[in-house]
């Protein structure tokens, strides 16, 4: 973690003097894959973002697993990684956002082309959202917690047998059943 408190005080001094509000590439790397399982970690693709805020690639990985850093236009600090399959659903949803789309325009979007079969979806793939807090003394990472997000396109209550809602702290449950975005949710109770 002492390397990593050093690559956020060398973002922090290069922030200070050049007014950037992109964290650097170092810090990017090495906090945007602490969503991914950890024995994945080391080979994952990372994409993260340039200067003016767009998605870039910052390290092409050898597995199957996808890695988004934070994004410092959002409050807060979260990243994701999900498997491969997913990149496909994943990436028209950032160009329909870049296209000015809201949520509900994006989700029905990318439900119209499942449908038709001109976006593909897996029939099963998992994202992992981490949050957490920047500890501004140590620039560690803390508080990290991990919420769970299975994709089964159109599965209902009925077909899985998931409840519409937790029915206890970090119990499974469906969201958003019957369509293409239809996902088990999974958020384990925090310490």
């Amino acid at each position: 973690m002492k390397n990593l408190a050093s690559i956020y005080v060398l973002f922090l001094l290069l922030f200070s003097c050049t007014g950037q509000e992109i964290p650097n590439e170092s810090f990017q790397l090495s906090t945007g894959i602490l969503a991914a399982p950890e024995h994945q970690r080391a080979e994952a693709t990372i994409l993260g973002f340039d200067s003016s805020s767009k998605i870039i690639t910052l390290k092409e990985g050898t597995n199957d697993f996808i890695c988004i850093a934070d994004n410092p236009s959002k409050e807060g600090f979260s990243v994701a990684a999900y498997h491969k399959s997913l990149e496909p659903f994943m990436s028209r949803g950032r160009v329909l956002k870049e296209q000015g789309l809201n949520a509900k325009e994006v989700f029905d979007k990318r439900e119209k082309e499942v449908s038709v079969g001109s976006l593909e979806m897996p029939d099963r793939a998992t994202l992992y959202v981490t949050t957490g807090d920047i500890n501004e003394e140590t620039g560690e990472v803390e508080n990290l917690y991990t919420r769970y997000v299975i994709y089964i396109p159109y599965a209902t209550e009925e077909s899985t047998g998931m409840p519409l809602s937790p029915p206890a702290p970090g119990a499974p449950w469906i969201m958003d059943p019957g369509t293409h975005r239809a996902h088990i949710m999974i958020n384990p109770p925090k310490d």
